[in-house]
């Protein structure tokens, strides 16, 4: 999925592994989306890796439109943001305790 965002020219792509500090989710992308359009791109091609890897989408939430999507697919859950959103919510800070698994700015 990281590679997919990559690929599709997301920035500061993140990965945390939080098993150590999250019940409910092994891993976490995090990434910046320069618009609305660019954000559903990136999702799509996320939700395409994740449909041959045989992940199941569980669910969808925010729209890209709000600067904000979240693609739950189970142990993986990816976090698209623009950039002022991505700020606010300051998931990095949050989830700090999480090592880093990958890094892509």
């Amino acid at each position: 999925m990281v590679d997919a965002a990559v690929d599709r020219q997301a920035s500061d792509v993140l990965l945390l592994d939080v098993q150590p500090v999250c019940s409910f989710a092994d891993y976490f992308v995090i990434l910046t989306c320069m618009n609305p359009r660019h954000m559903n791109a990136v999702a799509e091609a996320m939700e395409k890796v994740a449909d041959a890897a045989k992940l199941p989408a569980l669910h969808r939430e925010g729209t890209p439109e709000s600067g904000w999507v979240l693609l739950d697919f189970g142990d993986i859950i990816g976090h698209l943001f623009t950039a002022p959103v991505r700020e606010r919510y300051a998931l990095e800070q949050l989830w700090q305790a999480a090592p880093t698994v990958v890094r892509m700015q």
